[in-house]
């Protein structure tokens, strides 16, 4: 049985952003300069991960000698050139987007992504103006796979978590929204797709299939 939708939260990584495919190019360069290959089984694993943790599995994996925070900066400075020439919006974000305003819907960024970053990329695609707030890993305890940030924008958009639509493409993000009691409807793409979507209403291939209108339309 569906229930009603009164907030959208949406994820920003490979679901409104192709950051997921920028990730992936910073990340061959991270380690070329190492003198190490940017391992897909181990990419994969940091999908939709807080920074620290997403950092933390590399560092793991493939014995760096770099904490975390330096792996962060670094990647920042590489994603500076590859933001201005190649981000661009998932196919569909416009449509769900003018249909969440046009139902008058409050609406938030959840990300793992730090707030420079999501503010930064979210702001040249005109994504952050459309959006009431952004709620990034550093403004919970605990980042996904925990619900802590789905339960953190139900809060601030005065609903239940019951009641709010939670669009994600990651089986971290996925298992967040789940945990959290959101209606889940998870999107993956080629970067996410081999994950688990358990406990998500619907899984869909893009986000202009009719069943994610559905669950507005009827908001």
């Amino acid at each position: 049985m569906r229930r009603g939708v009164r907030g959208v939260a949406f994820d920003m990584d490979g679901l409104l952003l192709n950051t997921e495919d920028l990730y992936q190019q910073v990340g061959i360069v991270l380690m070329r300069r190492r003198g190490k290959e940017y391992r897909e089984e181990v990419r994969k694993k940091m999908i939709g991960l807080p920074a620290a943790k997403a950092f933390g599995v590399l560092i793991e994996e493939e014995g760096l000698g770099d904490t975390w925070q330096q792996l962060q900066r670094e990647t920042d400075e590489l994603f500076e050139n590859v933001l201005e020439e190649q981000l661009a919006l998932m196919e569909g974000v416009e449509d769900i987007l003018a249909l969440v305003e046009a139902k008058g819907l409050p609406r938030c960024v959840a990300t793992s992504s730090t707030r420079s970053f999501a503010e930064r990329a979210l702001g040249k695609t005109k994504i952050l103006d459309r959006m009431d707030f952004v709620i990034t890993a550093e403004d919970v305890a605990r980042g996904k796979p925990h619900p802590d940030i789905y339960v953190e924008a139900a809060s601030k958009m005065g609903i239940k978590t019951i009641e709010m639509l939670v669009l994600e493409d990651s089986e971290h993000g996925t298992t967040a929204g789940v945990a959290a009691k959101a209606i889940v409807v998870s999107v993956p793409n080629e970067h996410t797709k081999h994950g688990k979507f358990e406990g998500a209403s619907v899984v869909v291939d893009t986000l202009l299939d009719t069943r994610v209108r559905e669950y507005l339309e009827k908001a």
